[in-house]
């Protein structure tokens, strides 16, 4: 077993502000995908618990999908029944199974961009 975890948060970037209220779905990708948690940003842009951690943290390729189309019609940035931006795959590969992986997100309604943050 690990002493890893996996977190994110996700910044609006045309706002300046974190984003709250974006929904993150967590899947492991090996045989299929297999989904493993989901969890809502709150007023810091965060979630409140580690997406992944302890057993399940292992050396894999994950997705994490942000459901960032709602949020960007909530906060008036998008409108209309297609979006440039909806859901947001984030796809990358953990190689260390006792390492912290935090993925951001930094979203506006026509770009985005994450990193390995620490």
């Amino acid at each position: 077993m690990g002493k890893g975890w996996l977190s994110t948060h996700v910044l609006d970037t045309a706002r300046g502000c974190p984003a709250a209220g974006i929904r993150i779905a967590l899947y492991r990708l090996a045989e299929g995908r297999q989904k493993l948690a989901e969890a809502t940003t709150n007023a810091d842009g965060r979630t409140d618990a580690r997406m992944l951690e302890g057993a399940a943290f292992a050396v894999g390729t994950y997705e994490l999908v942000f459901a960032a189309g709602d949020y960007l019609r909530s906060t008036g940035q998008a409108a209309g029944p297609v979006l440039f931006l909806d859901d947001i795959p984030i796809r990358f590969g953990i190689l260390d199974a006792d390492a912290h992986y935090h993925v951001p997100l930094l979203l506006s309604a026509y770009g985005y961009s994450t990193y390995r943050g620490s």
